[in-house]
């Protein structure tokens, strides 16, 4: 397994490769910004070379910050924010696509948002609703090389986006009581989800997006 980071985020880098070792797996740490198009290829390039191939490509980076009003979003936010969750996936699935082979897979991460938007959260869920669009189209292109592509739609996870500005502070305290399970969801809940997708037992699913939101039925 290969997986990217930014530099700053060194130390948590390292405590999940250390896990992956940990159960005999061989792990690979990459650093690097993806909003730049270069270095996209060259993420691939240093995966497929440490790793002998690659089989399985998740897109799974995403920046979210909120803003109220139209007015306040900065293009340089807006910038920001669909060079990660749009033009990064483009760039490394693109570059990935050399490399992959019949029965390979492709997961993205979209997002409720992409079909129930959040007024503070315009820019984000838009992009989100690229990755939905993004990952059907790709699947019927894709389809032919029998490569699959899915994506997986979280509600609201409690992940490191909510309280370093996805959301304002006052509803982070409540963050997920909406749903019908009255909780927001933990990480370890929809990583089967991606298991799933990338695993032979789910050889017939393709352009599908796969919501997991503590009940609230958005997909």
């Amino acid at each position: 397994m290969a997986i990217n980071y930014l530099p700053e985020e060194e130390e948590d880098a390292r405590d999940v490769i250390a896990i992956i070792q940990s159960e005999g797996r061989i792990a690979v740490a990459i650093p690097g910004d993806i909003r730049n198009e270069e270095f996209c290829s060259e993420l691939v390039n240093d995966a497929v070379s440490s790793l002998g191939g690659l089989d399985i490509l998740i897109n799974n980076a995403g920046r979210q910050q909120y803003c109220e009003t139209l007015e306040d979003l900065t293009t340089e936010s807006f910038d920001a924010t669909f060079k990660t969750n749009v033009y990064a996936p483009f760039w490394i699935t693109r570059a990935a696509l050399a490399h992959l082979k019949a029965g390979a897979a492709i997961i993205n991460t979209s997002s409720v948002q992409a079909f129930q938007p959040s007024a503070m959260l315009l820019d984000y869920a838009q992009t989100k609703a690229c990755m939905a669009i993004f990952t059907k189209a790709l699947a019927k292109q894709l389809g032919s090389r029998n490569i699959r592509v899915n994506a997986v739609a979280p509600g609201p996870y409690w992940t490191v986006l909510q309280p370093s500005g996805g959301q304002p502070q006052e509803k982070v305290k409540q963050f997920g009581k909406n749903a019908p399970l009255g909780r927001p969801g933990q990480p370890v809940e929809i990583a089967p989800l991606y298991v799933t997708l990338a695993s032979d037992e789910c050889s017939y699913a393709s352009g599908q997006v796969w919501c997991s939101d503590g009940g609230t039925g958005t997909v």
